[in-house]
């Protein structure tokens, strides 16, 4: 919100030498956030003054038009003087402004008096752009007949040297989208009066004879509790917008487009109530406010016909909807240059559903800015008279009354313990400074009788422009924000002895920094999924990883939930980095995902408990809060694609495969001391021939390998992407906490080297397995290092060759024992999965 100080001046009583920064440094004080403070025709200096075209002479003789202007510009500055002009906006008699030798414009652009065009141009006669107060550069700036005199210093204005705070409002201070709202906050950090003028009602007088004003309702009074519409008829079409109105509009960085639009985004800004403008003579019936039908479409103001929802609230008339309400007017009903007669809508809509709208429809305006941030409940009939009175001041034209409809409101009354403030801010705050703070904000502040529990508390109501003060909490806030955050005093948390990184915290480190070792880079992706990206990575229709928890108000519409898997986002990742040119790329990720329990609803519990803030919840509360929440382990992946070692005078390059994904999940299994297991498995996401399943004590943990073809298609990623998942909470939940000292063997080993030929089903994993459980404690360990398949083992077998190494701790082995534990450990291989010895 763009506020000029000038225009917050005519509010808040702000002493004449408080300049925009001391102002801002008072505003920052109080809690808001102000961006830059701009100077209005900055770089302006030097005699720019107003002058009147006396004559103007038409130089034909030039490839382009020019002409040669005698402008009086007062007798202080010499009478008349001659300049060239190309602009051709303007006629004899016209006051125009000039800026004379020795000025200095925008950018540096000094003024002197130059030989051109065969003439001598004493001064510039200046467009807006070139006085930095705009963009139009069509045509020079002429201002109105008997604003000035000739030689009158143009400063004054044209607004020169203004000072405009440009200041990011938070979601809760939707009442700081006007000046309204914050010359409130400017009075308050000054302690000077304020001038409300959103309960100033202008007096229209009695309607005018002969016509009446145009009905409205509202089918919706749930949505919209206030519906007014004000009739004005015989206004001036062709009266432009005063140059003041003009130059407020764009400070506050709003285009100027016509009288009616301009006047209501001025009151906008001004109040903070949103109005809109129909033209009277479009209109085809009774104007109401309703939910959209199933199949209705609105070509809104910016010419996008658009499919309407049946949650969306609209505006109507008898031939179907011309305006989505709060947020963008139908393109049917549009002022246009001929219009004289228009309806002046003024309504408040609920703040969700102007919210839910304008992103369902990707279209933000200056009006749902405001309505779902909240807008003063009472304020429309008090805006929409004031919109009314300046068309009728500077169009024109007769006012025919106001029809509308309102729904009953209770007011919002909040019991707050006047010690509150005190305890949260750990600084003493009196009573009557509680009070005076709330009053400051607007509350109305009685002190509470009535009942036991309410004697010496302080009743608060809220004031209607904010509604997001709805508990003691709140109220707590605004009292600290205005005694000021820089007065509550700082101590830093004293951390108990004996306390550090959780069990879990550690081996999270620990697996993070075997991968970083093993080249991975750690990433963070957006735990949102949507439909598109479960499709993308093959997940059929009944795979529990679909049911996912659903957001209320998710970021994005094409993903409403919350990420049951990591890999959607991570393989996001790499695909954005395959796209700007990375082509060997190794990254991780860990982090929660939110699986739902058997039973649990999607769309989240209903009524949730919402426990006080004044102390900690009892037992039974967190019992029912927790039993709502569904469950979120920690899983851990990886994504590999292009080479994992580079090629150099060593040799060539490896590719990365299948292989490095299982490698990774052993990686992270050695690092914080868990028994993982590799067996064949299957999962949608995986190629079927090239995925391990991995285990953990005989559950299902993760899978590994390389992405189905129809995912690397899907998601434009390289050839043979790999990639894991696992339940890194399954990990650490079995693994030892206490890690067994390496034995170090000081007899000597004995080796063998053993080739079975096996059926090609049967994974390396079990064959190992079954070799271990064979050679019992004297093998030590088993290493597979060569596999062959071809004619001399037969089709559907291959060949695993394995080195077996032997040690026993108190002997020398003989020749006769290697080779019992040896046989024994082929006999089991045998037994298990009918492997036979390969002799050649």
């Amino acid at each position: 919100m763009r506020a000029p100080l000038s225009w917050l001046r005519e509010f808040a009583a702000l002493p004449a030498d408080v300049t925009g920064r001391q102002l801002a440094d008072r505003l920052i004080r109080a809690g808001l956030e102000v961006e830059t403070v701009d100077r209005i025709g900055a770089g302006v200096s030097g005699p720019v003054v107003t002058g009147r075209v006396v004559a103007i002479e038409e130089l034909t003789e030039f490839a382009k038009p020019i002409r040669y202007c005698g402008v009086d510009v007062g007798p202080a500055y010499g009478g008349t003087r001659g300049i060239i002009c190309g602009a051709r906006n303007f006629t004899t008699g016209d006051l125009v402004v000039v800026a004379l030798p020795g000025a200095v414009l925008p950018g540096g652009f000094a003024i002197g008096a130059r030989r051109t065009y065969g003439r001598t141009s004493d001064g510039m006669i200046c467009s807006e752009r070139e006085l930095g107060l705009g963009d139009d550069h069509a045509g020079i700036l002429v201002l109105p007949n008997g604003s000035a005199d000739p030689g009158d210093d143009a400063g004054p204005l044209l607004g020169i040297g203004d000072e405009v705070l440009d200041i990011a409002v938070t979601p809760d201070r939707g009442y700081c989208l006007s000046i309204r709202g914050l010359a409130r906050e400017a009075a308050t950090a000054y302690g000077v009066a304020f001038t409300d003028p959103g309960t100033q009602l202008v007096d229209l007088g009695e309607p005018s004879p002969g016509g009446q004003p145009h009905p409205c309702a509202s089918e919706d009074l749930a949505s919209c509790d206030l519906f007014t519409l004000r009739t004005v008829v015989g206004l001036d079409p062709a009266v432009p917008t005063p140059p003041w109105l003009r130059r407020r509009l764009r400070a506050c960085g709003v285009r100027p487009v016509s009288l009616v639009v301009d006047v209501t985004n001025y009151v906008m800004l001004e109040t903070g109530q949103p109005l809109h403008a129909f033209d009277l003579a479009a209109l085809r019936g009774p104007v109401t406010a309703r939910r959209a039908r199933r199949g209705e479409q609105l070509q809104t103001l910016d010419h996008v016909v658009r499919d309407l929802d049946p949650d969306d609230l609209v505006i109507a008339d008898d031939r179907g909807a011309i305006g989505l309400a709060g947020t963008m007017g139908g393109a049917d009903t549009e002022i246009g240059p001929a219009s004289t007669a228009v309806a002046l809508e003024a309504a408040h809509f609920a703040a969700a559903v102007v919210g839910r709208m304008s992103r369902r429809h990707r279209l933000s305006s200056e009006a749902s800015r405001r309505f779902e941030r909240g807008v003063d409940r009472v304020l429309a009939p008090y805006a929409s008279a004031r919109a009314v009175a300046l068309l009728l001041e500077l169009a024109g034209g007769s006012y025919l009354g106001m029809t509308g409809v309102e729904a009953p409101a209770e007011p919002t009354v909040i019991t707050l313990p006047p010690d509150r403030p005190s305890a949260v801010a750990g600084l003493a705050i009196g009573v009557a400074d509680v009070i005076g703070h709330l009053r400051a904000v607007g509350c109305d502040v009685t002190a509470g009788h009535g009942s036991p529990e309410r004697d010496g508390s302080l009743a608060v109501t809220p004031p209607p422009w904010r509604p997001d003060l709805t508990d003691p909490a709140d109220l707590v806030e605004e009292v600290i924000r205005l005694v000021g955050y820089d007065e509550v005093p700082a101590s830093l948390p004293v951390a108990p002895a004996g306390r550090g990184l959780t069990r879990g915290q550690r081996l999270r480190r620990r697996a993070g920094t075997a991968l970083a070792g093993a080249g991975y880079v750690e990433v963070l992706s957006y735990p949102f999924v949507g439909p598109a990206e479960l499709d993308a990575i093959g997940l059929p229709a009944g795979d529990p990883r679909r049911r996912a928890l659903l957001l209320a108000n998710p970021l994005r519409a094409e993903q409403p939930a919350m990420r049951t898997t990591l890999l959607p986002g991570l393989l996001a990742t790499l695909r954005r980095n395959v796209s700007r040119g990375s082509d060997d790329i190794a990254v991780f990720e860990a982090g929660p995902v939110v699986l739902l329990r058997e039973g649990q609803d999607p769309a989240g519990p209903t009524g949730p408990p919402r426990p006080a803030v004044s102390g900690r919840p009892a037992a039974a509360e967190l019992e029912a809060i927790q039993a709502l929440l569904p469950d979120q382990p920690r899983h851990l992946a990886v994504a590999l694609c292009g080479n994992r070692s580079p090629a150099g005078w060593w040799g060539e390059a490896r590719p990365a495969g299948w292989a490095d994904a299982v490698a990774a999940a052993t990686t992270v299994a050695d690092a914080v001391r868990a028994p993982l297991q590799v067996r064949a498995g299957t999962d949608p996401s995986f190629h079927p021939g090239r995925c391990a399943a991995l285990v953990v004590a005989d559950a299902v943990i993760g899978h590994a390998g390389e992405l189905h073809p129809r995912v690397v298609a899907a998601l434009g990623l390289p050839p043979r992407t790999a990639a894991m998942e696992l339940s890194f909470d399954a990990l650490v939940a079995a693994a030892a906490d206490v890690a067994a000292a390496p034995a170090v063997g000081t007899m000597p080993v004995a080796k063998e080297d053993v080739a079975l030929v096996v059926p090609a089903e049967v994974p390396a994993a079990a064959v190992i397995d079954a070799l271990r459980h064979g050679g019992g404690e004297l093998l030590e360990s088993v290493r597979l290092f060569d596999v062959y398949t071809g004619s001399q083992v037969g089709e559907g077998r291959r060949s695993l060759a394995f080195a077996l190494r032997f040690r026993a701790a108190d002997r020398t082995l003989s020749a006769a024992e290697t080779a019992a534990a040896r046989d024994a450990a082929v006999a089991e291989v045998t037994r298990r999965h009918g492997a036979v010895l390969r002799s050649a």
